[in-house]
């Protein structure tokens, strides 16, 4: 069976399809998967079994870019061509099956949306692939004898960002004698670019040694493998945390501006704790430090409890 997914330019976009991926992977154990995908998203389907290539979606000026995808696929009789971009691309190929998307803002979670292209309910839940070099890394970066919180203080916009001296005193309220994660160090991710790094700097100053800087210094499949050594995750709406939900990590996301009903965190442990003014106002401000720590102990809790 050959199957080509097109899925998404946005990394978190792309972590949320991988429930569908790994949905079609277990129910045809032998079919080929040909990915297309933005360049941010490529590693998301790096380690993805199945996975025969991935095409990189880059885009080009009066969308040539669907044509040199055309290109590249036309001359293979496809099974099933999955289309998550919402083009009219998948009535160009020869495919005996096609599921496309709908174009627009749809009601309901990202995930549950995706879910319903092939009638899945419940929809899956996204997975982050590793591979053991990937492992094997992330256990040199993160090494044991003590727990570790990821930190992801940034975010593809400015709007979205927590004020870093909250994300310091969360840390510090986590880990302090009385918290619950006494002496934990923190793992501080972050994209690539000087935006990123600018973000992640006034955490990163203030947390000293007890942090380790890793802004922009890790490929996909790495970062992921980092998180899931993490005993929790507080970030910042972005694609690391959509990953670090998808790796398993207990995950708190942390929302104003964006849309939580759609974006919020999908995981098997994870939770959102939302500016009340958002998203009306949109202000990352209103998210008191009181909400976001009762949020993360509410997440630690459950994971004990389990």
């Amino acid at each position: 069976m050959r199957i080509l997914f097109i899925s998404s330019t946005r990394i978190g976009d792309a972590v949320l399809s991988t429930g569908l991926l790994d949905h079609l992977i277990h129910r045809h154990p032998g079919a080929e998967v040909v990915v297309a995908c933005g360049p941010a998203a490529e590693g998301v389907f790096a380690r993805m079994p199945n996975r025969v290539r991935t095409i990189l979606l880059r885009k080009h000026r009066w969308k040539l870019h669907w044509l040199r995808l055309w290109r590249q696929v036309a001359g293979t009789r496809w099974d099933l061509v999955v289309d998550l971009r919402a083009s009219a691309f998948a009535f160009t190929v020869w495919a005996g099956r096609r599921v496309v998307m709908r174009g627009g803002r749809h009601p309901g979670h990202r995930l549950a949306q995706l879910g319903a292209l092939l009638g899945l309910a419940p929809p899956p839940l996204p997975v982050a692939w590793t591979a053991p070099e990937d492992r094997a890394r992330a256990a040199a970066l993160l090494p044991g004898g003590g727990a570790w919180i990821g930190l992801g203080p940034t975010a593809n916009w400015a709007g979205k960002v927590w004020p870093p001296e909250r994300f310091v005193a969360l840390f510090e309220a986590l880990t302090g004698p009385a918290g619950p994660l006494p002496g934990a160090r923190a793992a501080v991710l972050g994209g690539p670019g000087a935006m990123e790094r600018d973000m992640a700097a006034p955490v990163l100053a203030a947390l000293g040694g007890r942090a380790v800087d890793l802004v922009g210094r890790l490929a996909l499949p790495e970062a992921a493998a980092v998180l899931a050594r993490c005993a929790l995750f507080v970030g910042n709406d972005s694609g690391l945390m959509h990953l670090s939900a998808a790796a398993g990590t207990p995950t708190l996301g942390l929302f104003g501006p964006s849309r939580v009903e759609e974006y919020g965190p999908s995981g098997p442990r994870a939770a959102a704790a939302v500016a009340p003014d958002s998203p009306a106002l949109g202000s990352m401000a209103g998210l008191t430090l009181e909400t976001a720590l009762a949020a993360a102990q509410g997440l630690l809790a459950a994971k004990v409890a389990a």
